[in-house]
């Protein structure tokens, strides 16, 4: 593609003054970096992305709310990690972050364990414990 033909559509990422670069052809027919705002295939796809993790969030907060799961998921998800992302940050096994969501569990959590996670989502154990970052 052509410097002068790299797409510039309306993205997500433009409202955060973020622009991509990308390699296009120069006047000279030679290769150059270009930088671009998006094109809408992959503004779309994005949008869906950021669609679906707000709805897992929404999701996570509903579960909380309803006594299904700990505010450990619903944080998890709020800051865009998974089990072995939080679990390597933690330093905590799997198998044991993952026990951590039952609310049974989380209750009897000791204040060190708490501080573990509190120190990941950068929260207090208070609003661990009273999901008070839930938008």
């Amino acid at each position: 593609m052509k410097k002068s033909e790299v797409p510039q559509d309306k993205s997500n990422l433009e409202s955060a003054n973020f622009r991509e670069l990308c390699y296009a052809v120069d006047e000279n027919g030679e290769y150059t970096t270009a930088h671009t705002t998006g094109w809408d295939p992959k503004t779309i796809a994005l949008d869906n992305a950021i669609e679906d993790i707000h709805q897992r969030i929404e999701d996570a907060k509903n579960r909380v709310q309803n006594n299904q799961t700990s505010p450990i998921e619903y944080y998890m998800e709020f800051h865009k990690m998974d089990l072995p992302i939080l679990a390597s940050y933690v330093g905590i096994w799997q198998w044991r972050v993952k026990r951590h969501f039952k609310p049974k569990v989380f209750h009897k959590l000791s204040n060190k364990i708490l501080q573990k996670y509190a120190d990941v989502f950068e929260i207090t154990i208070d609003q661990l414990k009273n999901l008070q970052h839930a938008n």
